[in-house]
């Protein structure tokens, strides 16, 4: 998502989920056996739930600070993906595999990985429960569960992916579909959607539309398509300078945006896709396709619902500065299974990692947390197969630029920094724990006035 030192792309990387929620298994208490390998310990000193980016990040950073003995991380999944760069491969810019590595790969050398599902959290007690109904238990929690995809929720889907014409660049198990309903389209309507609920990395629905209008216009078939954007938000863009960029965009590419449409309904047999006019609670639009570009409905993990440790919708309450949990001092959040108020990306991930990092160091020196996130996350919204406009903003939807330039601009430099810097600087140095985000360069570009 971002600038140098923005890692992007939407997401608080989960590694890769199919379409359908796990069910949630009762949990007991049994003696600690994993799938994979079994847990050398049944209590660590520093326990981090997701192996995603964040918990990725936050185990190597917590190895060095209390040893890799005395970490563990709870992940289910055996493959671990660069989500961010499924919007190049959902425009044919960029091969699927390059985006995944097995999880073990990236598991810091010697933490301990507890290749299971988390089932239930225990915060009063310090333990969690994972999927056989074993026990873990902690002296510091570190909760990085990301944010699970609602296909199901859409009638008609997940079911409707095995029909032609419609793909999702929000699963490993759809994004080749995008490519493939880009480069089959023939005529009619090409419609991209944007969920009613947050979702991860706000401006990649959006993306892959530039792309497929570059696409079409290569291959001489712009003028047989009709764009639109269907979205349930009232604006493009949650930050005025790069909505007022997007729109004159979209205006010179003849795109239609339609607000508050929320997708309900995708009968893809007959290439029918069924929208609610928000604005007329019960009223619905149908809408012919020759390509649908679903982003499904997004909510926190299962397990975080009705949680000790989350608010009332389920994400993870902390505080929005410290990182730390609001009522158990021990214990922590990152990412996206977070309440924070500010998207949800890995830019977003990398800065918060540094405050996070701090604020444990001084939580285990029983002092109080003194650094502070400001909200900072990233989003390089991909206008083109050369071209970026890098949005980056605050709690406040105020720009906070890296770079001493006006970032609205759409820039080729900005998309190679997407396209190529970002996934290097991802698996070598966020994953690895040493980069917490670009405050100390937008420092330096900007002498230190910013």
């Amino acid at each position: 998502m971002s600038a140098v030192g923005v890692v992007s792309s939407c997401s608080c990387l989960r590694p890769g989920v199919w379409l359908l929620k796990p069910g949630i298994q009762k949990a007991s208490s049994f003696g600690l056996h994993m799938a994979a390998r079994c847990a050398a310990k049944d209590y660590y000193e520093v326990l981090v739930l997701g192996g995603g980016a964040g918990g990725i990040t936050m185990s190597a950073r917590m190895k060095r600070k209390v040893g890799a003995e005395n970490v563990a991380v709870v992940e289910p999944s055996t493959t671990h993906y660069y989500q961010p760069l499924w919007t190049l491969v959902g425009g044919g810019a960029k091969q699927l595999a390059t985006s995944a590595r097995p999880t073990g790969s990236v598991m810091p050398a010697g933490v301990e990985w507890i290749k299971s599902r988390v089932t239930a959290l225990d915060a009063d007690k310090n333990c969690v429960y994972v999927e056989n109904g074993s026990k873990i238990s902690y002296k510091y929690l570190i909760i990085a569960l990301g944010i699970s995809l609602h296909y199901e929720k859409i009638k008609g889907l997940p079911e409707g992916f095995h029909h032609p014409k419609i793909g999702s660049n929000y699963s490993a198990h759809t994004v080749e579909k995008t490519w493939k309903a880009v480069q089959d389209f023939k005529e009619g309507n090409a419609i991209f959607t944007f969920p009613n609920t947050p979702v991860k990395c706000a401006g990649a629905p959006q993306k892959i539309m530039y792309l497929a209008e570059a696409y079409w216009r290569k291959t001489g078939k712009r003028s047989k398509a009709n764009i639109m954007f269907n979205t349930s938000l009232g604006v493009i863009f949650g930050v005025k300078k790069y909505a007022d960029a997007l729109l004159e965009i979209i205006k010179e590419r003849d795109i239609a945006v339609n607000y508050k449409r929320n997708l309900v309904e995708v009968r893809a047999d007959k290439r029918e896709a069924v929208f609610e006019n928000l604005d007329k609670p019960g009223v619905t639009e149908v809408h012919q396709y020759e390509m649908l570009h679903v982003t499904p409905p997004m909510g926190p993990p299962d397990v975080l619902i009705n949680s000790c440790v989350s608010d009332e919708i389920g994400w993870v309450d902390v505080d929005k500065e410290t990182l730390q949990h609001k009522k158990y001092p021990n214990v922590f959040g990152i990412g996206d299974c977070t309440n924070l108020p500010t998207s949800k990306t890995a830019a977003a991930v990398a800065a918060q990692s540094g405050v996070l990092d701090r604020t444990i160091s001084l939580v285990m020196k029983n002092q109080l947390p003194t650094k502070k996130y400001d909200g900072y996350t990233s989003c390089p919204l991909v206008t083109g197969y050369n071209k970026v406009i890098l949005a980056e903003f605050d709690y406040n939807a105020q720009p906070l630029e890296t770079f001493p330039l006006d970032q609205s601009k759409e820039r080729v430099t900005m998309y190679h920094m997407k396209a190529d810097m970002m996934p290097f600087l991802y698996w070598n140095a966020l994953l690895k724990g040493y980069w917490g985000g670009p405050a100390p360069i937008r420092k330096l570009m900007h002498l230190g006035l910013k």
